[in-house]
């Protein structure tokens, strides 16, 4: 097998249903979904031990997840024989997973910078990789058909990634730190616009 191809000398890639400049919307949209879906695979890595068996199989779940959008975004058109993988049922899994990670990490108020453990910075770098992803998507959304869906779980995605990051501080006795000059914007855990 040869892993080099030589199609793409010319600066164009081949997405489904065509080819396309390797700086179009929708590949750098697709491929920012892969280069999420890499850092997903560190900090799987990063999760030793058996306090995190559950999160380690949640992030796997997302990481298939993240190839089905990937494949979604980069069809030019959706058809019969290639319909969209990506649905709705991932979305409301992980709005379940966010409530029940909310309730294990202790309350918040204020705005907390990205770090802490190992594990809990590569998933605020996850948070920060989907949330460019979603922008990369949403401006494809306005150019032309993509997955609605996609963009819904991209959204999710990023609380996600805050959820657990915060989660796995907390199970490694970690203590996340607050953004000295943050005022309160979290209320119960919310923040105090999403409780309207």
């Amino acid at each position: 097998m040869r892993l080099y191809t030589r199609t793409g000398d010319e600066g164009k890639t081949s997405v489904i249903g065509g080819r396309l400049p390797k700086d179009d919307t929708r590949v750098i949209a697709y491929g920012t979904t892969d280069e999420l879906n890499s850092f997903v695979g560190q900090a799987i890595a990063q999760l030793e031990g058996e306090k995190f068996d559950d999160i380690r199989q949640e992030l796997v779940k997302i990481q298939h997840e993240l190839f089905d959008c990937g494949g979604d975004l980069a069809m030019l058109k959706v058809t019969e024989e290639r319909p969209y993988k990506a649905k709705q049922e991932i979305v409301d899994y992980l709005e379940t997973r966010i409530d029940e990670y909310i309730k294990e990490a202790p309350e918040l108020e204020r705005f907390i910078l990205p770090g802490g453990s190992p594990a809990a910075a590569t998933l605020h770098v996850c948070r920060t990789v989907t949330r460019r992803a979603e922008r990369y998507v949403s401006r494809l959304k306005n150019e032309g058909d993509i997955n609605p869906i996609v963009l819904k779980y991209l959204n999710r995605l990023s609380d996600y990634f805050f959820a657990i990051a915060r989660v796995v501080n907390f199970r490694l006795h970690v203590k996340d730190v607050e953004y000295e000059r943050s005022a309160i914007v979290f209320r119960g855990g919310k923040r105090k616009e999403d409780k309207k």
